[in-house]
């Protein structure tokens, strides 16, 4: 079998994470705000498991203000002491301020002409890489295009945006 017909193991029997696994990740996604809150999700997981994120999804969700990118593009300092001492999100400073920063790039894209999709999308010439791994042991932690993403994140001025992350998050949205 492979390993489109069986589901993956990484997701476990945790129902939130099977759900997650079945009805989100691996579909492509081209909606500019949904793709925002992909990264800003993936961002956060930076050193943790991604069942944590998850488990944390509609605590971001509340308190990121529905992932409203003008509106978490304007968070002061208030907002961000807040943040920091809510425990339904991860309270890492830097992680709080790489959501805010991604939001405020999010805009200057947006404002020149671009869309987050397609600035997503570009790495992947706007189509799905269609991989066909056998087993788990083939799946890469990173790939050329993951690494070509996070260059061009990180020289945008993204933060936690490396390599594993963004090809988790090409991943996640079905790139």
């Amino acid at each position: 079998m492979t390993l489109e017909q069986t589901p993956c193991p990484w997701c476990g029997s945790d129902p939130l994470y099977c759900r997650y696994h079945d009805e989100e990740w691996g579909v492509p996604l081209y909606n500019d705000n949904k793709l925002f809150e992909f990264l800003l999700l993936e961002g956060a997981q930076a050193g943790l498991s991604w069942i944590t994120v998850l488990r944390k999804r509609e605590g971001y969700r509340l308190l990121f203000d529905g992932f409203d990118v003008e509106k978490i593009a304007r968070y002061d300092e208030r907002k961000i002491a807040a943040l920091k001492q809510d425990a339904r999100i991860i309270r890492n400073d830097a992680k709080i301020r790489s959501a805010i920063r991604g939001a405020q790039i999010f805009l200057d894209l947006r404002n020149r002409g671009i869309s987050f999709s397609d600035y997503l999308w570009q790495f992947v010439d706007g189509r799905p890489v269609q991989n066909h791994w056998h087993s788990m042991k083939q799946v890469p932690a990173v790939t050329p295009t993951a690494a070509r993403m996070s260059k061009q994140l990180k020289k945008d001025g993204f933060n936690f945006v490396g390599p594993t992350i963004c090809y988790a998050h090409m991943q996640a949205t079905g790139m």
